[in-house]
């Protein structure tokens, strides 16, 4: 049987993780109220982030960055974009 969350970003029931993302209270919150799709959209806004702003992990700001964004990702306030991406085109 699927697992089902209502999903913060969403706002609908949808198709929740099989596991918590990462260890503690965010990733417990996540797993409980995140869904799977959305978790992915994040990932893939996450690695552009990262990429385009140059942004180091070994940085305590950066990682602090971008769990804020995670935030505003998650919960439909304004999250950053890289300035001048253009999203690939389909083919």
């Amino acid at each position: 049987m699927t697992r089902t969350v209502v999903c913060r970003k969403y706002q609908k029931e949808m198709k929740g993780l099989d596991l918590p993302p990462m260890p503690g209270a965010a990733g417990e919150d996540i797993y409980n109220h995140v869904s799977e799709q959305a978790w992915r959209e994040w990932q893939s806004h996450q690695t552009m982030l990262i990429n385009e702003k140059h942004l180091n992990m070994m940085d305590p700001e950066s990682r602090k960055y971008l769990k804020e964004q995670m935030e505003k990702f998650f919960n439909n306030q304004d999250f950053e974009q890289a300035e001048g991406y253009v999203a690939p085109s389909p083919k």
